[in-house]
């Protein structure tokens, strides 16, 4: 059941996170929850530390582990844009 929860919040993350980059016509859910799922992992690695707050895939679901989760799938899209486009936005 964890997992299900798991998918189901990565893919509400990756959507949040495409519309603040702009990027939601290009995603289906699929891309979303891949977004949302690594993006997690990400902000786990750059933002976590920072805080001192886990992400959704180490720690349980609250409020500040789901912005650090956030925080992470948009840096995740600014780098998939730069790459992409040769601009963040």
């Amino acid at each position: 059941m964890n997992f299900i929860v798991w998918l189901i919040v990565g893919g509400v993350i990756g959507w949040i996170a495409s519309m603040i980059m702009r990027t939601d016509a290009q995603q289906g859910i699929f891309l979303n929850i891949v977004v949302g799922i690594v993006g997690a992992f990400l902000g786990g690695l750059l933002l976590s530390p920072l805080f001192g707050v886990g992400t959704i895939n180490s720690s349980g679901l609250t409020l500040a582990t789901f912005l650090v989760s956030l925080g992470g799938a948009v840096i995740l899209l600014a780098i998939v844009n730069l790459f992409r486009r040769g601009r963040a936005r």
